[in-house]
């Protein structure tokens, strides 16, 4: 995926967000956006529960509720860890899969599934659960930019269940970073810089920030300023920051 890709995604949510704090919704229409898919779905997974946390319309949550209720279809598969592309519902494949599942995807008007994990290392965060009305694959770049985007929701979770509890010390961490707008700029500048997504360039900010005793916005601000430059050659251990670059 090349820089400018990342910028025009990130520019996406960002626009669909129209100056509020970015939420999983903006990331879900930019998805829909970038790719022509039809409905989008984020479940949630936690110790012996399972929950979904946003649906862009009613077909998407009635195929977040089938897996739910019924324990099978292309998202309670991605769980394990792999992408679950199912370009067409009615292949006997499918029907072999997801006997109850596919059919009763089917009568609400659905024809393709595309249910992409969300982990950090061994930690299972959720399923993005996306679908279309027609069968039809995803080509390469709308697969990557799914991708990409999966990353931005995967981190906004994490950020929310992470603003749920206080720190070690007793501090309460400072809000998510998706909150301000010098960090939206921060996020797409170091996404470029890094050649990275969003999840992973705010994930880069915020351990910054964090090993250096600062604010996440005053960081952002730096990076927007150009005072502050992330570096892709910079190996473990060392100092993040690139250095100015005026």
């Amino acid at each position: 995926m090349t820089a400018d890709r990342r910028t025009r995604l990130w520019s996406l949510v960002v626009e669909h967000a129209r100056g509020r704090p970015i939420t999983v919704e903006h990331v879900c229409a930019a998805v829909m956006s970038a790719t022509g898919l039809d409905g989008a779905a984020v479940t949630v997974l936690g110790t012996g529960f399972r929950e979904t946390v946003y649906a862009s319309d009613d077909v998407a949550s009635d195929l977040a509720e089938l897996t739910l209720t019924l324990g099978e279809g292309p998202a309670a598969d991605a769980v394990a860890g792999a992408p679950e592309l199912v370009a067409d519902l009615t292949t006997p494949d499918c029907l072999v899969r997801w006997p109850v599942f596919a059919p009763a995807a089917m009568r609400t008007g659905v024809r393709a599934v595309f249910a992409l994990p969300m982990r950090v290392g061994a930690v299972r965060i959720g399923v993005l659960d996306l679908y279309r009305a027609r069968p039809g694959v995803l080509d390469r770049e709308q697969l990557a930019d799914v991708l990409m985007l999966a990353d931005t929701v995967c981190a906004l979770l994490l950020d929310a269940a992470q603003h749920d509890r206080s720190r070690p010390d007793g501090r309460w961490p400072e809000q998510a970073g998706l909150h301000h707008p010098e960090v939206h700029q921060a996020t797409g500048m170091v996404t470029v810089q890094l050649g990275v997504s969003a999840a992973v360039a705010l994930i880069r900010l915020r351990a910054y920030a964090y090993s250096h005793d600062r604010r996440l916005r005053d960081v952002a601000s730096d990076v927007v300023a150009r005072r502050l430059r992330f570096s892709p050659d910079l190996g473990p251990g060392s100092d993040e920051g690139g250095g100015t670059d005026r």
